[in-house]
């Protein structure tokens, strides 16, 4: 059981954090621009690890305690996948892609500024980290929500890491619209197949 809720747990923190939106774009243009990349991976690892604890350890408590809340947050979270699903499958269709710009290099003070902003000031985060995570680690027995937390802290570990140092490589390739579009269809498919599991199970 740990086992197949940290996988888990790793896969649905890493598909909710791929998804296009002003965190990663602000951490990939740090990392094609080589300007803080450190700071700015470190403060979104740490601010992602406080909120899916949160979310796992307050939230995932309380839904244990409640058979209403655990069938809300059961039929509520697939419904906010399928949502998630279906705007990633939209804009896998569509000609979104990051632009990730040009300018003069800010100072670490306005990097960690800005960055925090992202981070916390961004309701998705919320929703993806405390509600969404907080609800689906709810619904695994024993220890499977710290698994499950675990799984997502180091998806999120991974992806940023990633994202920040190898940016430089993902210029030519993220360069192009097909790239981003074949990334939200991975996104797309993984959501709405995990929104299916969550009403059959």
């Amino acid at each position: 059981m740990s086992t197949s809720s940290l996988l888990a747990g790793f896969i649905t923190g890493l598909s909710l954090i791929m998804a296009i939106g002003a965190q990663n774009a602000f951490v990939l243009r740090q990392g094609l621009r080589r300007e803080h990349v450190a700071t700015t991976v470190l403060i979104c690892v740490l601010s992602d690890v406080v909120l899916i604890a949160s979310g796992v350890f307050g939230l995932g408590a309380l839904i244990q305690q409640s058979p209403w809340l655990q069938s809300a947050a059961r039929y509520g979270g697939a419904a906010f996948l399928f949502a998630y699903g279906l705007m990633a499958a939209r804009r896998a269709w569509s000609q979104e892609r990051l632009d990730v710009g040009e300018g003069r290099a800010a100072s670490r003070k306005a990097a960690v500024l800005a960055c925090l902003g992202f981070t916390w000031l961004n309701p998705h985060v919320y929703l993806d980290t405390v509600v969404l995570l907080g609800s689906l680690a709810s619904q695994r027995p024993g220890q499977g929500p710290l698994w499950f937390g675990l799984g997502a802290c180091l998806a999120s570990a991974c992806w940023f890491v990633g994202l920040g140092t190898g940016a430089r490589l993902l210029t030519p390739l993220f360069a192009r619209e097909r790239s981003w579009r074949v990334l939200d269809s991975a996104v797309a498919l993984m959501m709405l197949g995990m929104g299916a599991g969550l009403v059959a199970g």
